[in-house]
């Protein structure tokens, strides 16, 4: 006897499930509307996606469909899953096939039973029945029960109006709803650091607006290219959010920096600079905050001493979602999120770096170099220089 196909997949979130009963209402419709956009990107078939309370369900029996669901941000696990109605008889019968397909000689096998609404068993009484169901079925094939560490799991969730029977769970990304969070600017320069810490703001529900300051002529096309590489990776984790990006120019305020302020402090006024850029942007896309991919003491610029004096001054929230990781897991990040290909591509290093920058900069230094230069007007004509790219046009 065959076993029924899968038919549903079974999204399950978490910390939606906090929420009061409007705002999670609200962040579900959310993010049932974000599972819809990526499996329309990702090319899934499915029917059609429903809600129930604490599950999400996509009617389909395309497997790829769940490769999607758990690339949204807000998505805990899925499973695929065969549907049948919430008795003990239906369970167990189709458990039973489901054991008989996949249970190979001698394994050992448990099943995994959860239920919730009003039923008049328990989810003990399912684990038994199943089980019953499955050991008689196959009991010529000499099979055992752990419910320790067995060889085979069977899950079995009954639930007020449906029942389900999977043997896999996926991860998904968690997080939340991508769109729940309000808008940031994030910083973008084409290294490994910058689009995981935007990344991890996106799963944290922000959508993200990114910017990118083109250094020229202190850098060149390669450097541009491989920014707009790593925001194209970013779009597909946000289909049903076209993300609109800001490309500003930088190469003036750095030739300032060079001829009028001590060469050491010019990696710290220019993070001031794209801070003032960046706030200018936020007030003009009324988004809530700065997004920056700085690892504490990673470089000269991103000493605790530095990261003080870059940010005196500057009146708007700033976010370094990556501060207290080491490179190698933010390289490891940054490989599960498709970035890392992108920001490891041949490009030219910043030019204006100097042989050897301040590590220890002061608010009253890094104002007093300031002083020598004319920060408004350069302020001005980086934001009266900006535009809004397509990074689908460059690739």
């Amino acid at each position: 006897m065959s076993r029924p196909p899968n038919d549903v997949i079974i999204v399950r979130y978490g910390e939606i499930a906090l929420k009061s009963r409007n705002v999670r209402d609200r962040y579900e419709k959310i993010l049932m509307s974000n599972i819809t956009s990526m499996l329309d990107a990702m090319g899934a078939s499915y029917d059609s996606v429903s809600r129930d309370w604490g599950r999400i369900y996509i009617h389909t029996a395309d497997p790829a469909a769940a490769q999607a669901a758990a690339k949204v941000f807000g998505v805990v696990s899925v499973s695929h899953a065969i549907t049948c109605e919430p008795t003990l008889e239906s369970v167990s019968s189709v458990a039973a096939d489901v054991g008989q397909e996949i249970i190979v000689e001698g394994q050992s096998f448990g099943i995994r039973p959860r239920r919730a609404g009003n039923h008049d068993f328990s989810s003990r009484d399912v684990g038994i029945a199943c089980g019953d169901a499955v050991w008689q079925r196959i009991e010529h094939q000499s099979p055992s029960v752990d419910l320790t560490n067995p060889d085979v799991e069977i899950f079995v969730e009954v639930r007020q109006n449906h029942a389900f029977v999977y043997t896999d769970v996926v991860n998904g990304v968690g997080g939340l709803p991508l769109g729940t969070q309000g808008k940031m600017v994030a910083l973008v320069s084409g290294g490994i650091d910058s689009p995981v810490a935007a990344w991890l703001m996106m799963k944290r529900g922000c959508e993200i607006i990114p910017v990118y300051v083109n250094n020229d002529p202190f850098s060149d096309e390669t450097t541009r290219q491989r920014a707009l590489e790593c925001i194209r990776v970013l779009q597909t984790w946000a289909p049903g959010h076209s993300l609109k990006v800001y490309e500003v120019p930088g190469g003036e305020s750095q030739i300032s920096f060079l001829s009028d302020c001590q060469r050491r402090y010019t990696c710290v006024l220019c993070r001031r600079m794209m801070y003032r850029i960046a706030a200018g942007i936020m007030e003009k896309e009324r988004a809530h905050g700065i997004i920056t991919g700085a690892s504490l003491g990673q470089v000269a610029s991103q000493t605790s001493q530095n990261m003080l004096a870059e940010t005196c001054g500057i009146h708007a929230p700033i976010y370094h979602p990556v501060i207290a990781l080491d490179k190698t897991e933010i390289v490891d990040m940054a490989r599960n999120i498709g970035s890392y290909d992108a920001s490891t591509r041949p490009a030219t290093c910043c030019t204006a770096v100097p042989e050897k920058p301040a590590t220890a900069a002061k608010c009253s230094d890094v104002c007093g170099e300031e002083a020598n230069i004319d920060v408004d007007g350069l302020l001005q004509t980086a934001l009266s220089g900006l535009k809004v790219v397509d990074p689908s046009e460059y690739s």
